[in-house]
């Protein structure tokens, strides 16, 4: 009915409201998971990997259960100092499942009766539809916990924390958007984030509903779509409005400090910010201080009252694919790396140009058959870490959430509270890649084990502490080049039409990670 709406209807400065992709209720898969409670041994993994939020966990009083639907699951909770009576329950929302499987495949926990069954089941959505429909509705309404005593380093933990990114509408099994739903659960709450045009783009922010949400205190991300080539410098556009209003802020403070008081304002503007508990306190005390404000009419009040929400600290990311980061908007990502600022880049890094067809891109590894590469990719991949590490004071990672998630966690945290530029080059299994999406992880797991993708952390800061700067955070490489890359029709399609040449490039691929893991092992101090 898009035709008979007024243009009156429509807001008009190009904002609109977040939390409506819950509304959509697609009901695309036929088969959706099922959680065998008795089995399960709350390790979070499920939650963790579903690339759109339709699996989460709460623990939460016994008391609660006592309006249950009928059919409601839940289990006691198993931890340390866990009061008496706390239960658990992992929910899925079956109407907005793709059923693509990552939570099968990554749970540890099988049968030792029935053989194939584990702690999560795709099973026929239509004979629990009802049943889930009620009980997705229930565990809604139950009360999200206290953050901060999480430890949100840890998947056990951060199953807990709400995702603020849900029910996109990527691919079946994407492994661009459990990034983005991680991003969410960290730091959501308080997160500015300009996109690249791409896939994120469309996922994130296709209208008219979008997929980015609000906790129970209404704070979610703010997002916008940017260029191709323009997006770092969107988002350190985030920044530099943000450090003024800041700095704004302070300067009014400093003003009304006679009346305010000089204990509330040092307390304000020195307040530590690490932490969940030190943003709570913050925003306490920033509730207050806005509290005494609206009382007041003078100029310098209101001014304050404008730009006193600037006082909790703020998390900038700007999120985009290789495409942009690698190719169109390099040259811009290059600039607000080399500013020293505070701003954190996320690369959902696919090898190639997703969303336009599967276009080659500096990304895409040597051999790799894509568009504009039809004979195989002839030139290795481009090392975009190594490139910013050369800058000394720039934090990077590479990361895979199917080979080690504790160590995306890290690079997460690490990243955001690094006072400086931040990159994290995120390996995401693609359905351009021609494998069973359902497997992705598995190849993510390849993609370390052979040396393609290996995990690593630079922090400047261990510089400064006199460390080296680099941690190499996977093993050496234990398999072939070939044993990852085989498995996937974007290089296995080439022994088709090029036998001989595929095997050149294989060759060349193979020493390629050799090299580089050589390199990488010098600069890191290891010894042989």
């Amino acid at each position: 009915s898009g035709d008979d709406l007024p243009v009156s209807a429509i807001t008009c400065d190009g904002t609109y409201p977040t939390a409506t992709a819950k509304w959509e209720k697609r009901n695309i898969s036929l088969f959706v998971p099922e959680w065998d409670a008795d089995l399960c041994i709350q390790c979070g993994n499920c939650s963790l990997v579903c690339p759109h939020s339709v699996l989460r966990a709460k623990c939460y009083p016994e008391t609660l259960l006592a309006d249950a639907p009928e059919g409601f699951k839940s289990v006691p909770y198993r931890g340390r100092d866990v009061p008496e009576g706390t239960r658990y329950t992992i929910q899925a929302w079956v109407e907005d499942c793709t059923g693509c499987g990552l939570c099968v495949e990554v749970c540890p926990r099988k049968s030792k009766t029935e053989v194939g069954h584990r702690a999560i089941n795709m099973v026929e959505k239509e004979p629990i539809l009802e049943r889930e429909r009620a009980s997705a509705a229930f565990f809604d309404a139950i009360p999200d916990g206290d953050r901060a005593p999480l430890n949100l380093g840890t998947v056990k933990d951060l199953q807990f924390a709400q995702p603020l990114f849900e029910f996109n509408g990527a691919c079946s099994g994407c492994g661009e958007t459990p990034y983005v739903k991680i991003l969410s659960q960290l730091f959501g709450d308080r997160a500015l984030i300009g996109n690249a045009t791409g896939c994120s783009s469309i996922y994130c922010g296709n209208l008219p509903t979008t997929p980015w949400t609000v906790n129970a205190d209404g704070r979610g991300p703010t997002w916008s779509n940017s260029l191709f080539e323009d997006t770092a410098e969107f988002g350190f556009g985030f920044r530099l409005t943000i450090d003024k209003h800041r700095e704004y802020a302070a300067e009014l403070l400093e003003r009304l400090r006679g009346e305010l008081g000089a204990e509330r304002v040092d307390a304000l503007l020195g307040a530590a910010q690490g932490t969940e508990a030190e943003l709570a306190a913050q925003r306490t005390r920033v509730a207050e201080l806005k509290a005494w404000l609206e009382k007041r009419k003078d100029a310098d009040a209101q001014r304050l009252l404008s730009v006193a929400d600037h006082l909790v600290k703020r998390s900038v990311w700007i999120l985009g694919g290789d495409g942009w980061a690698y190719d169109i908007g390099y040259g811009g990502l290059d600039h607000v790396l080399a500013s020293g600022r505070n701003v954190n880049a996320l690369v959902l890094d696919t090898e190639v140009y997703s969303n336009t067809g599967g276009q080659m891109s500096k990304s895409t590894p040597r051999g790799a058959v894509a568009k504009f590469a039809a004979g195989g990719k002839p030139a290795a991949k481009k090392d975009l870490g190594m490139m910013a590490m050369c800058y000394g004071n720039v934090y990077v990672a590479r990361v895979s959430l199917g080979a080690n998630p504790r160590h995306v966690l890290r690079a997460f945290l690490e990243a955001e509270a690094y006072d400086g530029p931040s990159l994290i080059l995120a390996y995401s299994h693609c359905i351009a890649h021609g494998i069973n999406m359902q497997k992705g992880f598995d190849q993510q797991k390849l993609a370390v084990k052979c040396g393609h993708w290996p995990l690593y952390r630079y922090h400047p800061e261990a510089a400064e502490r006199g460390e080296n700067p680099l941690s190499i955070d996977s093993k050496p490489p234990e398999a072939s080049f070939k044993d990852y890359a085989y498995n996937e029709i974007r290089y296995k399609m080439l022994t088709l039409s090029k036998p001989a040449e595929a095997e050149r490039l294989a060759v060349l691929a193979q020493a390629d990670i050799e090299k580089r893991w050589a390199l990488y092992r010098k600069w890191a101090g290891a010894e042989d």
